[in-house]
């Protein structure tokens, strides 16, 4: 199987280190200090256990030198969706399927818009990574990867699901999307902003009785505006699955943190930005997530002139 991964972060090289043994892998992006330390040596992959592997990735910035991919992984952060998506579609083969596991809402529309509908999917993973220096990951732990399922790409994600098993990926398939969608976002929108704020890894959430608080209001406010919308979360209660998340990773630094620390533009537009707009949509008050979304757009806007790093 030809596979393309957008995105050469923490979890496009985790993904990659793992499906490389299995199928042909190609990596895109364009972080030049990642770039270079791919191209010049294998990937340095740490493992929750302190256990090490190293693994060569073929990783290039011209998506155009890629084979026609069977899949096209997209894992770039929400900011960057509507550029892998573009690439996606020069690059997917005509039978091709693309598929987001990115943070937020939204993802899944600005592919389909580019690949067309029926090569756009949609799946959510629980496990979390860390790029500790160019050329060098620690995998922080997880769970599933949830991969959402319609009847015209069911043996397509099937056979993906097969490989990602010879992995050693757990993949689960449902079709209930807006659910999947939802749970995940619950989920980033109590971890992500406030562990960004914070500067601390998940697992120092459950630390502090107030950044506890938080992390469950925030994702009980997600699961209010859900259930607005009638959708029903995988879980019956957000703020004790944000808690199991953050345990399960509690090594690991979300993707808004390594944003944060590293001066990039966050994905708060996508999660707090998302959950505010869907609840103005239906009336619900989210006054946790608000406030977790001014804080984060302060800090993008002012992140060039920050003090201290």
């Amino acid at each position: 199987m030809r596979i393309t991964i957008f995105g050469i972060g923490a979890m496009g090289c985790l993904f990659g280190a793992w499906l490389t043994p299995h199928a042909q892998v190609t990596l895109v992006g364009r972080w030049p200090e990642q770039l270079a330390a791919l191209q010049r040596a294998p990937l340095r992959l740490t493992s929750p256990d302190g256990d090490e592997q190293r693994v060569w990735l073929r990783a290039t910035a011209d998506a155009r030198a890629t084979a026609p991919a069977d899949i096209a992984l997209i894992l770039t952060k929400a900011p960057r969706t509507a550029d892998a998506a573009r690439q996606a579609a020069e690059t997917l083969a005509a039978d091709g399927l693309a598929i987001t596991l990115q943070n937020g809402l939204g993802n899944l529309e600005t592919l389909a818009c580019h690949v067309g509908p029926e090569r756009a999917a949609v799946g959510v993973t629980t496990q979390g990574a860390t790029v500790a220096a160019p050329g060098w990951v620690i995998w922080a732990g997880g769970g599933p990867t949830y991969l959402a399922t319609q009847p015209a790409q069911q043996e397509r994600l099937r056979r993906f699901a097969d490989l990602c098993a010879r992995a050693g990926i757990e993949v689960q398939l449902t079709d209930d999307i807006q659910a999947l969608l939802w749970s995940k976002l619950a989920v980033s929108a109590a971890i992500n902003p406030l562990t960004a704020l914070l500067r601390v890894p998940n697992g120092a959430l459950l630390a502090s009785g107030w950044a506890r608080q938080i992390m469950e209001q925030a994702a009980r406010e997600v699961q209010a505006v859900a259930a607005a919308h009638g959708i029903r979360l995988l879980f019956d209660d957000a703020g004790a699955q944000a808690e199991q998340v953050a345990r399960q990773t509690a090594a690991n630094r979300s993707s808004m943190l390594q944003d944060v620390l590293r001066g990039a533009e966050s994905e708060i537009e996508a999660i707090c930005g998302a959950v505010i707009r869907q609840a103005d949509a239906v009336g619900v008050d989210a006054p946790v997530n608000r406030w977790l979304y001014a804080l984060l757009k302060a800090l993008d806007e002012t992140r060039a002139t920050r003090v201290g790093g």
